[in-house]
């Protein structure tokens, strides 16, 4: 997640665009940069670290100009250095683009401009735009991105200026937000409401295959095909923190939408589809000791002990090494049996939880080796580590964890796939068939998403009943964990997370028709197992909500709602299936009136025991 700010107007231009890019430090803060252009003359400053620092860096050496973008990154693509930091430019240095997306095919692309004679600098996948502007530039930018976007796969979206093409701001999006402001003879471009509000209120949000053209005398707007699109400027009254919401009615909701985006960047760069491999660079453990692990132990606490469960289950199914999981709040309390060949897992979305750090350091304190899974740069648990693999979520500011838990479960994937190449126990197609399938997720997600109307119909229809009952088996009990919580932490109804298969070991006794049951039934190897639990539920009057696998017919007439997902891998339908489960938690929250970003009695990181 990274921030761009753009600016053409009569203000001071670099003071302006510092001041949007602390606003929008909160999506990325490992680099940052800017470039205004003062006539023909194109000026770029670039650090690696925060805006403090590009700030120090500009005092020392000004810039001035009448226009210019600027940005600030969280590191997808390449290191966070000063060479990878934005604005990247095109061979000739003359043409300037921002970027916050995934550019998915810029191997490929890289490899065609190089052939062609291009020359690249660095690690980035963003310089493949640049350099695809250049390769179409014919005197216009909005022309020449039309022609790139025709070559691009991914999620972008774009600041372009040139003193090619002068005095001209050029914004696009296709995935990540872009948002063009309005003011007295001056227009913004920014990533976020909030980098621009100070400065105007009307607005015009760009939709997915938009271009806007930014002049001093106005604003016109294209479309991909290169047809001018009419759209109207909304006046926007937020106070500063829903500026932040991205349109959206809570962060809760926006982190649920950005989970595809989310679960993109922690794969991106980290497989090949070619090999089966997955590379984690920071995991720093060598192959000699990942080949003698004879067992993992994983340690977390709440939603993360969750996503620890079904990792069990991936690790076990996968690489075939035994898994065991311990709330850490439990686990620092135990008589510790340490062997030199297990290995810890930390996994924390905030890497500052005080009971996993507190945990990490018992097993540190016997010798152990320990890596995290974590979200936050430089935190805590990632300096207690021996390796880290970082999730890509970018901020989670919802206290109900949900795009933070998606990126670890892909986390999980990510390293059992790589234990089992360390263990010698996978082969090449079964791998690739499993990274195939691992990176449609994020559009399976998006399929989902788009059903969120029916979801909210059901919500509705729910939304004054006071105890849930959530039924799954295998890798699924822990989504059922995991969906009950939700539905407690944020509606603050009581909710029970059970394997079904315990069903008539005493949770049967409290179905009855005001205890609605929520049965995750999704095709895999325990769906008829499932099915006969729901049978159990109906035939004593229980209602039932069931998750249920697109074209599965066998659920008609035998609940009382359906929601289906897409099919996938058995073993990956958890990633698909909490989906539903957060949307159907919010909105009951919020048809309660309850303040779902910031439920009672909580807060996002439990920082003391």
């Amino acid at each position: 997640m990274c921030g761009i700010i753009g600016y053409i107007g009569k203000k001071k231009i670099v003071p302006l665009l510092l001041e949007g890019l602390k606003r929008l430090e909160y999506r990325g803060y490992d680099s940052a940069g800017i470039a205004v252009i003062d006539g023909k003359n194109l000026h770029i400053k670039r650090v690696q670290g925060k805006i403090k620092d590009l700030e120090e860096n500009l005092l020392i050496s000004p810039l001035d100009g009448s226009y210019g973008v600027g940005h600030t990154r969280w590191a997808t693509h390449g290191r966070p250095t000063e060479e990878n930091a934005h604005p990247h430019r095109d061979c000739t240095g003359t043409i300037v683009v921002v970027h916050n997306g995934i550019i998915e095919n810029y191997l490929k692309l890289k490899n065609q401009l190089i052939n062609e004679g291009h020359k690249f600098i660095t690690e980035t996948d963003t310089e493949v735009i640049a350099h695809l502007i250049e390769k179409y530039f014919k005197g216009k930018l909005e022309e020449a991105l039309i022609e790139a976007s025709n070559h691009l796969e991914g999620v972008y979206a774009l600041g372009i200026i040139s003193p090619k093409d002068p005095k001209k701001l050029i914004a696009a999006k296709y995935g990540p937000p872009m948002i063009i402001g309005i003011g007295e003879d001056e227009y913004f471009l920014s990533s976020d409401l909030a980098a621009i509000l100070n400065h105007t209120r009307d607005v015009i949000f760009l939709e997915d295959k938009e271009i806007a053209i930014i002049q001093s005398e106005g604003v016109k707007f294209l479309n991909f095909d290169g047809k001018f699109v009419q759209k109207n400027s909304q006046k926007i009254n937020w106070d500063p923190v829903m500026t932040e919401k991205g349109g959206f009615r809570h962060f809760m909701l926006k982190e649920i939408y950005e989970q595809p985006r989310a679960l993109r960047e922690t794969i991106f760069g980290r497989i090949s589809l070619d090999t089966g491999k997955t590379y984690i660079d920071e995991l720093n453990l060598n192959d000699e000791f990942l080949k003698n692990v004879s067992k993992i132990v994983i340690i977390a606490c709440g939603t993360s002990w969750h996503a620890g469960l079904i990792g069990k289950y991936l690790i076990e199914s996968i690489s075939k090494i035994p898994a065991e999981v311990d709330y850490a709040s439990e686990y620092r309390y135990k008589d510790l049996i340490w062997n030199k060949n297990f290995l810890g897992v930390a996994i924390t979305q905030s890497g500052e939880t005080a009971d996993t750090i507190a945990a990490m350091r018992e097993i540190k304190k016997l010798g152990g080796k320990i890596i995290t899974i974590c979200n936050v740069h430089g935190s805590m648990a990632t300096r207690e580590a021996d390796g880290i693999i970082y999730t890509h979520a970018g901020p989670e500011i919802g206290v109900a964890s949900t795009k933070a838990f998606t990126s670890q479960l892909v986390v999980l994937a990510l390293l059992a796939i790589h234990l089992a190449w360390a263990k010698k126990n996978i082969n090449k197609d079964y791998s690739i068939s499993l990274l195939n399938e691992l990176q449609r997720i994020p559009h399976k997600i998006e399929m989902i998403l788009n059903k969120d109307k029916k979801i909210e119909q059901i919500s509705q229809k729910y939304v004054f009943y006071n105890n849930f009952l959530y039924l799954g088996r295998w890798i699924n009990y822990p989504v059922a964990l995991e969906g009950a919580l939700k539905l407690k932490e944020i509606s603050y109804i009581h909710a029970e997370g059970y394997p079904a298969g315990e069903m008539k070991h005493g949770p049967i006794a409290l179905i009855d028709t005001k205890m609605p049951t929520v049965a995750i039934a999704t095709k895999d190897r325990v769906k008829d197992k499932v099915m006969n639990n729901i049978s159990e539920v109906k035939t004593r009057g229980g209602e039932v909500i069931a998750i249920a696998t697109e074209g599965d017919e066998e659920m008609k007439g035998k609940v009382d709602e359906i929601i289906h997902v897409p099919e996938t891998s058995e073993i990956f339908t958890p990633f698909l299936n909490i989906i539903p489960l957060q949307l159907f938690a919010y909105n009951i929250a919020f048809k309660k009136g309850y303040d779902v970003d910031q439920p009672r009695n909580l807060a996002k990181s439990v920082t003391v025991e």
